[in-house]
């Protein structure tokens, strides 16, 4: 059995570990559980759109190889924008898919539209603004910019996000999403960008919490009766 003057240490440092950790330990289990109980296709705001939703069938299309793109093609993909077909061509550009003039940028009108289609046809907008750029704890972040924010009448503050360039229909953000995105950054403790796994403060986190659980173990050994019971017996 060790002395008594380094189990009051055990005791000690258990103490203090377990008060400097318990803030993080208790984020990590409120995070945990809200992630468990719910629904991440909810999260995803799958509620609030036309899941029945199927793309556009366009005739008469041009063919790629008639566009004007210099440095050739190696990816492609056909948007409905406004009723009109158009190519998003080597994620840079579009061009009209009728007459192959290109198009920099959609309008709000278009935007709504293209909205419209994946949305449930009962959202009533409120507002529509374009965003230029946005920081590093933004809801749309790491998505193609500049974008339409569509606003709808909602107790959810819901949002859907169109993208100025392609035309394509990027995300919805509601209330519960805001809050699952709030408690990912108290789970990965990245605190800076949310949604790196791999930062430092975490993983020094985690090395005290396992010190603290084993602290706490070694502390049950050396304070136990079973224990000094069973050492006495086998002397």
């Amino acid at each position: 059995m060790v002395n008594r003057h380094t189990a009051l240490k055990i005791r000690k440092t258990h103490r203090y570990l377990g008060l400097f950790l318990g803030i993080q330990f208790l984020f990590w289990t409120i995070s945990g559980l809200y992630f468990s109980w719910t629904n991440i296709d909810e999260i995803h705001g799958d509620h609030f759109k036309n899941m029945e939703y199927q793309p556009k069938a366009f005739n008469n299309l041009i063919s790629p190889s008639q566009l004007n793109v210099s440095q050739g093609i190696n990816n492609i993909e056909l948007r409905d924008i406004n009723n009109l077909p158009y190519y998003w061509v080597n994620k840079k550009q579009l061009y009209s898919a009728i007459d192959g003039s290109p198009k920099n940028s959609i309008t709000k009108e278009e935007a709504l539209y293209i909205a419209k289609n994946y949305m449930k046809s009962d959202l009533v907008v409120e507002n529509v603004e374009q965003i230029n750029e946005t920081g590093k704890h933004h809801e749309y972040r790491e998505k193609l910019l500049p974008a339409y924010v569509i606003s709808y009448k909602s107790d959810e503050a819901l949002k859907a996000y169109v993208s100025v360039k392609d035309g394509k229909f990027q995300t919805v953000r509601h209330r519960s999403w805001r809050w699952f995105d709030f408690l990912w950054m108290t789970h990965t403790m990245d605190y800076e960008g949310r949604d790196n796994f791999n930062t430092m403060v975490l993983r020094a986190f985690s090395l005290l919490g396992l010190i603290t659980v084993l602290s706490g173990f070694l502390l049950w050994f050396t304070s136990s009766p079973t224990i000094r019971k069973f050492k006495e017996r086998r002397k």
